[in-house]
């Protein structure tokens, strides 16, 4: 992100700090419970977000050289994801043109060549036919015409997009709109070097946990003694792009930044950025860390989701350290520590995946999981989403413009 934009958030942040205000969307609305509990509208939703949407798999780093791969099976079609030799990003149907077999069930590694393990047919990391076992006596093959099948991908920005169907088109570009381009451009997202992932499958909807990411109000109560510990709860700067949006928090350290010359002022080391990314996608900065969470629907149980989290260094923030900085080292163990935040914090891998497995599957998804209960109890029509919590406003209204649904009715006072 560039500098002068990282300024003018922290600056708004600082306001609303000193001010005790936030973001404000002008009004209370009401959100159908039946949104998490229909299992006609999730058949729908299933089909239009995430079979008929470009997707994002992962981040570049995820494939860091040639012959680097991971699978996938969370569109419900098993993928091979990979780096051919030249360099170039590909996402096949992870099943051998023989019979169908998948060609690797490892979750990643690296090779060049995938050797099918029923009958040993071989294919290139491009998808080529390299070889069929005992040619002669099975018969002819154009291998020109049998490598495997591909689906439409797109590396670009750093992400690694992909379109479920054969015949479908990905115009990241027009997704995403010029500003968000030019923002996310500006990440650099493609030097995010790799650090791990972590999973959580938990019974509720894969909009509450959604929900999750969309406001810090819930920080001074339910985070008492985590994340309150460490971000600043009820103030945040928020920004729509289309149907995506942007929200920006401030860590504790940001009080002792605001010392600071402006020039030394850096947002990530201040505060977390929180992308998200129609439908299904969050991207979180907070220090030298991004963590990439993709949440998708249990098709069987539509309570049920699985919430995919990626952890990444980002060096090109890192850099930005001012020389001489005290800092401190923070892990796991000393993540909700309140005097780490008195020098310049910078997380690890493990303090990122206590933040956001422990915390969030421990906190924020076991609440979600209560709101599950109870919009499946049938008792309550509706939730109410407040003037401070603009994000599920915007994330809940586009999600029904798309299903052709009616935006979100106001909620008035009798």
């Amino acid at each position: 992100m560039k500098h002068a934009l990282q300024v003018e958030i922290m600056k708004e942040l600082l306001d609303h700090i000193d001010n005790n205000r936030t973001v404000d969307a002008g009004k209370i609305v009401m959100n159908p419970t039946s949104s998490y509990t229909d299992p006609e509208l999730a058949e729908r939703e299933w089909k239009l977000f995430f079979q008929q949407h470009p997707q994002v798999l992962g981040l570049s780093g995820e494939l860091p050289k040639p012959g680097s791969y991971f699978t996938s099976k969370d569109l419900g079609i098993p993928i091979l994801a990979t780096r051919d030799q030249d360099g170039k990003f590909h996402a096949f149907v992870n099943a051998c043109r023989h019979r169908g077999a998948e060609l690797t069930e490892d979750a990643r590694g690296e090779k060049h060549r995938f050797s099918c393990p029923f009958h040993a047919w071989t294919f290139a990391s491009d998808g080529r036919l390299l070889g069929i076992r005992q040619n002669e006596q099975f018969g002819k093959v154009d291998k020109n015409c049998t490598g495997l099948i591909e689906l439409p991908s797109v590396e670009k920005y750093g992400l690694l997009v992909v379109h479920p169907q054969l015949d479908g088109v990905i115009d990241l570009d027009a997704l995403l709109g010029p500003e968000l381009a030019e923002e996310l451009a500006s990440w650099q997202l493609d030097r995010c070097v790799y650090e791990g992932e972590s999973v959580l499958d938990m019974p509720l909807n894969w909009k509450i946990a959604n929900d999750t990411f969309g406001e810090v109000y819930h920080f001074a109560s339910l985070h008492t003694k985590t994340l309150a510990q460490v971000l600043h709860g009820d103030a945040a700067v928020y920004k729509e792009y289309g149907r995506h949006h942007r929200l920006c928090l401030a860590s504790k350290y940001i009080d002792v930044m605001r010392q600071a010359p402006e020039a030394e002022w850096s947002l990530p080391y201040a505060g977390a950025v929180a992308y998200y990314l129609f439908p299904n996608t969050q991207l979180v900065f907070l220090t030298s860390m991004a963590v990439l969470v993709r949440i998708y629907p249990n098709r069987k149980v539509v309570g049920q989701s699985l919430s995919r989290v990626s952890h990444y260094k980002v060096p090109q923030v890192q850099a930005y350290v001012p020389s001489g900085a005290q800092v401190n080292a923070v892990t796991n163990d000393n993540l909700y520590d309140a005097a780490n935040t008195s020098a310049h914090m910078d997380l690890d891998v493990t303090a990122v995946t206590e933040l956001f497995v422990s915390t969030v599957e421990m906190e924020d998804y076991y609440m979600g999981t209560k709101t599950q209960s109870a919009a499946a109890s049938g008792k309550l029509e509706h939730f109410l989403f407040g003037r401070n919590e603009p994000a599920l406003h915007h994330f809940h209204n586009n999600y029904r413009d798309a299903m052709g649904l009616p935006p979100l009715t106001e909620y008035r006072v009798a």
